[in-house]
Protein backbone atom coordinates (compact mmCIF):
# COMPACT_ATOMS: atom_id res chain seq x y z
CA UNK A 1 0.00 0.00 0.00
CA UNK A 2 1.96 3.30 -0.99
CA UNK A 3 1.64 5.85 1.30
CA UNK A 4 -1.07 7.94 -0.38
CA UNK A 5 -3.28 5.49 0.13
CA UNK A 6 -2.31 4.93 3.60
CA UNK A 7 -5.86 5.86 5.72
CA UNK A 8 -5.24 9.13 7.72
CA UNK A 9 -4.87 8.24 11.25
CA UNK A 10 -7.94 10.30 13.03
CA UNK A 11 -7.80 13.55 14.79
CA UNK A 12 -6.65 13.15 18.62
CA UNK A 13 -9.30 13.34 21.09
CA UNK A 14 -7.82 15.79 22.68
CA UNK A 15 -7.16 18.81 19.65
CA UNK A 16 -11.15 17.63 18.80
CA UNK A 17 -11.26 18.91 22.94
CA UNK A 18 -9.29 22.16 22.80
CA UNK A 19 -10.96 23.50 19.88
CA UNK A 20 -14.83 22.62 21.60
CA UNK A 21 -13.69 24.22 24.75
CA UNK A 22 -14.30 28.09 23.89
CA UNK A 23 -17.96 26.82 23.30
CA UNK A 24 -18.20 24.60 26.15
CA UNK A 25 -16.90 27.61 28.60
CA UNK A 26 -19.40 30.04 27.04
CA UNK A 27 -22.23 27.34 27.67
CA UNK A 28 -20.71 26.97 31.56
CA UNK A 29 -20.81 30.55 32.09
CA UNK A 30 -24.20 31.14 30.39
CA UNK A 31 -25.19 28.71 33.40
CA UNK A 32 -23.22 30.18 35.87
CA UNK A 33 -24.49 33.73 35.31
CA UNK A 34 -28.05 32.62 35.06
CA UNK A 35 -27.50 30.33 38.18
CA UNK A 36 -25.70 33.21 40.34
CA UNK A 37 -26.29 36.30 38.32
CA UNK A 38 -22.94 37.96 36.21
CA UNK A 39 -22.09 40.18 39.38
CA UNK A 40 -21.91 37.16 41.73
CA UNK A 41 -20.53 34.42 39.36
CA UNK A 42 -16.77 33.27 39.51
CA UNK A 43 -14.92 32.42 37.02
CA UNK A 44 -13.28 29.63 38.66
CA UNK A 45 -16.79 28.09 39.34
CA UNK A 46 -17.41 28.80 35.55
CA UNK A 47 -14.23 26.62 34.79
CA UNK A 48 -15.66 23.92 36.84
CA UNK A 49 -18.84 23.81 34.80
CA UNK A 50 -17.03 23.73 31.64
CA UNK A 51 -14.02 20.79 33.01
CA UNK A 52 -11.60 23.22 33.22
CA UNK A 53 -9.03 24.85 35.73
CA UNK A 54 -9.08 28.17 36.22
CA UNK A 55 -6.05 28.63 35.14
CA UNK A 56 -6.99 27.04 32.12
CA UNK A 57 -10.11 29.12 31.45
CA UNK A 58 -8.13 32.42 31.56
CA UNK A 59 -6.21 31.10 28.18
CA UNK A 60 -9.49 31.65 26.33
CA UNK A 61 -11.08 34.55 27.88
CA UNK A 62 -9.88 37.03 30.15
CA UNK A 63 -12.41 37.79 32.23
CA UNK A 64 -16.33 37.65 33.01
CA UNK A 65 -16.66 40.90 30.57
CA UNK A 66 -15.14 39.08 28.04
CA UNK A 67 -17.00 35.82 28.73
CA UNK A 68 -20.28 38.23 28.72
CA UNK A 69 -19.16 39.72 24.87
CA UNK A 70 -18.44 36.60 23.35
CA UNK A 71 -22.20 35.05 24.58
CA UNK A 72 -23.43 38.59 22.65
CA UNK A 73 -21.37 37.82 19.43
CA UNK A 74 -22.41 33.93 19.98
CA UNK A 75 -25.72 34.24 20.99
CA UNK A 76 -27.60 36.98 19.48
CA UNK A 77 -25.01 38.17 16.74
CA UNK A 78 -26.42 35.86 14.40
CA UNK A 79 -29.58 37.57 14.51
CA UNK A 80 -28.05 40.63 13.01
CA UNK A 81 -26.40 39.29 10.77
CA UNK A 82 -29.68 37.72 9.46
CA UNK A 83 -30.60 41.15 8.90
CA UNK A 84 -27.44 42.60 7.08
CA UNK A 85 -27.60 39.89 4.88
CA UNK A 86 -31.54 39.97 4.46
CA UNK A 87 -30.90 43.99 3.58
CA UNK A 88 -28.12 43.19 1.14
CA UNK A 89 -30.17 40.72 -1.08
CA UNK A 90 -33.28 42.75 -0.67
CA UNK A 91 -33.03 45.38 -2.65
CA UNK A 92 -34.93 44.97 -5.62
CA UNK A 93 -38.05 44.14 -3.16
CA UNK A 94 -37.00 46.04 0.11
CA UNK A 95 -40.88 45.67 1.15
CA UNK A 96 -40.89 41.86 0.90
CA UNK A 97 -37.40 41.87 2.28
CA UNK A 98 -38.48 43.61 5.56
CA UNK A 99 -41.76 40.89 5.82
CA UNK A 100 -38.94 37.84 5.26
CA UNK A 101 -36.79 39.36 8.14
CA UNK A 102 -39.40 40.10 10.42
CA UNK A 103 -40.75 36.45 9.98
CA UNK A 104 -37.26 35.41 10.43
CA UNK A 105 -36.63 37.05 13.71
CA UNK A 106 -40.29 35.97 15.50
CA UNK A 107 -38.94 32.31 14.59
CA UNK A 108 -35.74 33.18 16.41
CA UNK A 109 -37.68 34.74 19.49
CA UNK A 110 -39.56 31.42 19.64
CA UNK A 111 -36.50 30.11 21.28
CA UNK A 112 -36.30 30.93 25.31
CA UNK A 113 -32.71 30.53 25.05
CA UNK A 114 -32.13 33.53 23.04
CA UNK A 115 -33.24 36.17 25.61
CA UNK A 116 -31.21 34.64 27.87
CA UNK A 117 -28.17 37.23 26.84
CA UNK A 118 -30.24 39.57 26.35
CA UNK A 119 -31.78 39.35 30.02
CA UNK A 120 -28.23 39.35 31.64
CA UNK A 121 -26.95 42.54 29.58
CA UNK A 122 -30.83 44.75 30.79
CA UNK A 123 -30.22 43.43 34.29
CA UNK A 124 -26.58 44.72 34.38
CA UNK A 125 -26.30 47.69 32.06
CA UNK A 126 -26.86 50.30 34.72
CA UNK A 127 -23.67 48.96 36.76
CA UNK A 128 -21.59 47.80 33.59
CA UNK A 129 -22.61 50.60 31.07
CA UNK A 130 -19.64 49.23 29.06
CA UNK A 131 -21.59 45.87 28.12
CA UNK A 132 -25.00 48.03 27.26
CA UNK A 133 -22.19 49.66 24.63
CA UNK A 134 -20.99 46.57 23.27
CA UNK A 135 -24.51 44.65 22.46
CA UNK A 136 -25.47 47.96 21.41
CA UNK A 137 -22.92 48.51 18.95
CA UNK A 138 -22.17 44.84 18.05
CA UNK A 139 -26.00 44.12 18.08
CA UNK A 140 -28.73 46.94 18.00
CA UNK A 141 -26.88 48.97 15.67
CA UNK A 142 -26.01 46.61 13.08
CA UNK A 143 -30.05 45.22 12.83
CA UNK A 144 -31.30 49.07 12.94
CA UNK A 145 -28.45 49.70 9.84
CA UNK A 146 -30.14 46.89 8.25
CA UNK A 147 -33.69 48.02 8.85
CA UNK A 148 -33.16 51.25 8.02
CA UNK A 149 -31.95 50.55 5.14
CA UNK A 150 -34.40 48.49 3.62
CA UNK A 151 -37.09 51.14 5.35
CA UNK A 152 -35.57 53.64 3.01
CA UNK A 153 -34.95 51.85 -0.05
CA UNK A 154 -39.13 50.70 0.11
CA UNK A 155 -39.84 54.36 0.38
CA UNK A 156 -37.45 55.29 -2.57
CA UNK A 157 -39.24 52.92 -4.86
CA UNK A 158 -42.52 54.06 -3.52
CA UNK A 159 -44.18 51.03 -1.80
CA UNK A 160 -44.63 52.87 1.64
CA UNK A 161 -44.88 56.64 1.51
CA UNK A 162 -42.03 58.83 2.66
CA UNK A 163 -42.02 58.98 6.71
CA UNK A 164 -39.89 59.30 9.88
CA UNK A 165 -37.33 56.24 9.97
CA UNK A 166 -36.81 55.81 13.84
CA UNK A 167 -40.44 56.10 13.92
CA UNK A 168 -40.68 53.09 11.58
CA UNK A 169 -38.09 50.92 13.44
CA UNK A 170 -39.42 51.35 16.57
CA UNK A 171 -43.25 50.38 15.20
CA UNK A 172 -40.85 47.44 13.86
CA UNK A 173 -38.96 46.18 16.55
CA UNK A 174 -41.38 47.21 19.30
CA UNK A 175 -44.16 44.72 18.60
CA UNK A 176 -41.82 41.83 18.23
CA UNK A 177 -39.64 42.55 21.42
CA UNK A 178 -42.98 42.68 23.70
CA UNK A 179 -44.24 39.50 21.74
CA UNK A 180 -40.65 37.94 22.85
CA UNK A 181 -41.05 39.59 26.70
CA UNK A 182 -44.37 38.93 26.63
CA UNK A 183 -43.75 35.04 26.50
CA UNK A 184 -40.91 34.20 27.48
CA UNK A 185 -40.40 36.61 31.14
CA UNK A 186 -43.80 37.43 32.04
CA UNK A 187 -45.56 33.89 31.11
CA UNK A 188 -48.27 35.39 29.26
CA UNK A 189 -50.25 33.37 25.79
CA UNK A 190 -47.41 33.44 23.08
CA UNK A 191 -48.30 34.54 19.51
CA UNK A 192 -44.62 33.18 18.72
CA UNK A 193 -46.01 29.63 18.09
CA UNK A 194 -47.12 31.37 14.47
CA UNK A 195 -44.74 33.62 13.28
CA UNK A 196 -45.93 34.09 9.81
CA UNK A 197 -49.61 34.52 11.12
CA UNK A 198 -48.26 37.44 14.22
CA UNK A 199 -45.67 38.96 11.33
CA UNK A 200 -48.52 39.04 8.27
CA UNK A 201 -51.14 40.86 11.63
CA UNK A 202 -47.98 43.50 12.17
CA UNK A 203 -47.36 44.39 8.92
CA UNK A 204 -51.51 44.94 8.13
CA UNK A 205 -51.07 47.06 11.12
CA UNK A 206 -48.12 48.76 10.01
CA UNK A 207 -48.70 49.46 6.30
CA UNK A 208 -52.31 50.56 7.17
CA UNK A 209 -50.44 53.71 8.56
CA UNK A 210 -47.53 53.82 5.77
CA UNK A 211 -49.94 53.21 2.86
CA UNK A 212 -49.54 55.67 -0.01
CA UNK A 213 -52.10 58.60 0.29
CA UNK A 214 -53.75 60.61 -2.51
Amino acid sequence: MSPATLPKPSEPRWRRRAEARPEEILEAALEEFGARGFEAARMEDIAKRAGLSKAAIYLYFQSKVALLEALIEAKVGPLAQTAQMIASAGSADPLNALRTLATAAAFRLNDPALLAVPRLVIGISGRFPEIATYYREHVVEKARGALEALIEGAMAKGQIRRADKNAIVRAFIGPLFFEAMWTHVLGGETALHDPQKLIKQQFDVLLSGLELRA
